[in-house]
Parts: structure tokens; C-alpha cells; sequence
């Protein structure tokens, strides 16, 4: 027998679970799918933080930061607990870096608080960095982290209260179209819905060639790297910002990181990796070389924990587009197929509102949260 659903969602990974919670929290009968176990580490969703800020390099994000925060906070309430933590942040690099220098016209466009300093005020005020003299520094007090694990299960737990429906392991084998909505295979099971929902981050292009379109989805593989603080305070969440260099001229990429909180080391890792055709192809074990890159960045730029023991590596999988910016979008033959893909290593900190914004694309056929950026026929033209 089939079953059937208002909405099957498919991959419970960041956005996938937070389009389950606020399809479910509107009456809506869920059933989000899962081809591994829930808060698994293959993909782009797990581990301990994602950094969230409003400094961007384009206003249109910083716009959709304004909402988003409040919903984290909203979020906080709901489960009763703290996802969000402000430990402010800096992007710093040469003055002459044009993702820089758009990131401060974005903030200053935008109104919001922050500071621009000069490598010596920089220095003074952030003793763990230190920065070349052609470096600017811009400082905003509201980024931090959130916490990344915690805030899929989270969404998981809350759309389960709303009466949601969760499979793990459990792998889609087909998807087929028809006028009244979609119907998923697994290895045992049929499910029908009026919508579907496909959020299956590096996974979404196979998937999605099986309903007609082609997306140029790239998955990255990239490595985090956690490094042991040995009790100097000055790497702990307390007493250290959030950070990101752009340095591409200097090192092979921008890197980034966040300081230690709870045991987990001090985070720093590049911002990209390889491309890989399909995940299925990702060599999960961490690259000793990858890391020896970082501790060259550093080494140059945050030496007192340069030498420090590596605590833990592991990999991440960025699904990136040409441009960097996400697809949130329906389907353009199916209009019950909304789709949210591509989000390009920095859209974890929206995923709660790109849970709301899927789950307003499939009820109400648009959503009042800007989505210019987002829309797929930049690619399908």
C-alpha cells in the first residue's frame, strides 16, 4: 500500500529539518526522509558550530540575517534551549581585498554596529591575531556561532511534536511525477504526496535528474580541523571572536574559524576544497597536508596556538553553485516541487528561516522573505 502525506521532505540534514518543523508547526502531514542516520557525518549539517553573523559581502544577505536571527531566538524559546552564542567577529586581510572591502559597504549600507580598525587597534584589541600592516580589520559585536547538531535536532524534535513523521536509513530508490503530486520508492516502502521537498544537499542533483532538471551542484570536499587549546583562555568562546580571512592572495583560499567551546578546539579551515563528481566518491579521512596549509596561515596570523596539538579533523561536504548563491525555488514543470540546494559551504546560520521560506514556496506559492538571489532559472536559461 501507499502512504500518503501532505509533504515528503527529503534529507534531514540543516534545511530539510527545518522545513519539516514549520510545514508540520502549519497542520501539514510530514513525512521527512532520511537515507542515513539522523545528524550523520557525511554531509554538510553535523558537528558542533557553524558561524552566523551579519557581515556580508552582499546587502541582500545581510538583509536576510535581520530575519534570521530573530527566528533563531524564537527557535531558543521553543525547545528551551541556547543554539545561538555572540562572540563577535572580525573579517580581516589586505585593504585592497574586494570581498572585504564589499562585506564593510554592506555593513555600512546596512546601519549596523561595527568597528573598523587598523592592524595595530586590531592587535591591541584581539591579542591572539596578528595582522600585516596592509590589513583592515572590521569587527561586528553580533556575530558567534550556532550550535550545528543541536540545532538539526532541534528542528527534528520540534516537527516530530507537530506530528511529523521521520525515517532514517532510509535511501530514496525513485521519484515519479504525476498530476496530484510526487511518489517516492524506498527499498520497502511507496509514499505519495501533494508536495515534495528536496533538500538533500550534495545528494540533490542525482535526485533531481530523476524529475527533469539539471543543476550545476558542485560538491566540495573540505576539511575542518580543530586544534587543542591546552586551557589558554584566550581561544575559548569567552574571550575570542569569531573569524575570517580573506587571504586568497596570500593562501590558497579564504579560511575561517571559531573559537573553542565545551572541549571542542579551536576550529580553522579553508573556505573550499577539491570538487568531487558525486558524494559517494568522498574520501572521508582527513589530509595531513590540509591541515599542515592551516597551521601556515596560522603560524602567520594566530601563532600562539599554531603549534598546539591537532584535537580532531574531519570532512564536510559543500554543495556549491558557479555564483555561491543558494537555489530556493520551485521546480519550473512541477510547481509542487520546491527545491533548496546549493548553498555553498555558508548556509547553515539560514537555515531556520530556509526552512520557512521552502515551506511558504510550497503552501503558499512565494514567500515575503527576499529570495531574488535564489532563483534557479539563472541557470536554466
Amino acid at each position: 500500500m501507499t502512504e500518503t502525506f501532505d509533504a515528503i521532505v527529503l534529507g534531514a540534514g540543516a534545511m530539510g529539518s527545518a522545513a519539516a518543523y514549520y510545514l508540520s508547526r502549519r497542520r501539514q502531514k510530514v513525512l521527512l526522509l532520511e537515507q542515513f542516520e539522523i545528524d550523520h557525518r557525511r554531509g554538510s549539517s553535523y558537528g558542533y558550530s557553524r558561524i552566523i553573523r551579519y557581515s556580508y559581502d552582499h546587502p541582500e544577505y545581510v538583509d536576510l540575517a535581520k530575519d534570521t536571527y530573530p527566528m533563531w531566538f524564537a527557535l531558543e524559546d521553543a525547545l528551551g534551549e541556547t543554539l545561538v552564542v555572540k562572540t563577535g567577529g572580525i573579517d580581516f586581510g589586505p585593504a585592497t581585498d574586494e570581498t572585504l572591502q564589499a562585506s564593510i559597504g554592506s555593513v555600512k549600507q546596512s546601519g549596523l554596529d561595527h568597528e573598523l580598525l587598523d592592524p595595530k587597534e586590531a592587535e591591541q584589541r584581539f591579542p591572539q591575531f596578528k595582522f600585516n600592516d596592509d590589513f583592515q580589520v572590521l569587527y561586528q559585536p553580533d556575530s558567534g556561532y550556532v550550535s550545528a547538531s543541536k540545532a538539526v535536532l532541534g528542528h527534528i524534535r520540534l516537527a516530530k511534536r507537530h506530528g511529523a513523521v521521520v525515517k532514517a536509513n532510509t535511501p530514496v530508490a525513485e521519484i515519479s511525477m504525476n498530476g496530484k503530486g510526487a511518489s517516492v520508492k524506498t527499498a520497502n516502502e511507496t509514499y505519495a504526496a501533494g508536495m515534495l521537498l528536496v533538500t538533500a544537499g550534495s545528494w540533490a542533483k542525482s535526485l533531481l535528474r530523476q524529475i527533469g532538471i539539471d543543476l550545476p551542484l558542485t560538491p566540495l570536499r573540505c576539511q575542518l580541523n580543530f586544534v587543542e587549546t591546552n586551557g589558554n583562555a584566550n581561544f575559548e568562546a569567552e574571550n575570542c571572536p569569531v573569524w575570517i580571512a580573506h587571504v586568497r592572495g596570500l593562501f590558497p583560499e579564504a579560511l575561517y574559524g571559531i573559537p573553542s567551546h565545551h572541549g571542542t578546539g579551536f576550529k580553522a579551515a579553508f573556505h573550499g576544497g577539491p570538487p568531487v563528481a558525486h558524494p559517494s566518491q568522498v574520501d572521508y579521512r582527513p589530509d595531513p597536508e590540509n591541515f599542515a596549509q592551516v597551521q601556515a596561515f596560522l603560524r602567520a596570523h594566530i601563532p600562539a596556538i599554531a603549534d598546539e596539538p591537532l584535537k580532531e579533523s574531519r570532512i564536510c561536504l559543500y554543495t556549491q553553485t558557479p555564483d555561491e548563491h543558494f537555489i530556493v525555488d520551485k521546480h519550473p514543470a512541477h510547481d509542487h516541487v520546491v527545491i533548496g540546494a546549493g548553498f555553498s559551504g555558508h548556509g547553515f546560520k539560514f537555515s531556520t528561516i530556509i526552512g520557512k521560506m521552502l515551506s511558504d514556496i510550497a503552501l503558499d506559492g512565494a514567500t515575503i522573505h527576499n529570495d531574488r538571489l535564489f532563483k534557479m532559472d539563472r541557470f536554466l536559461a
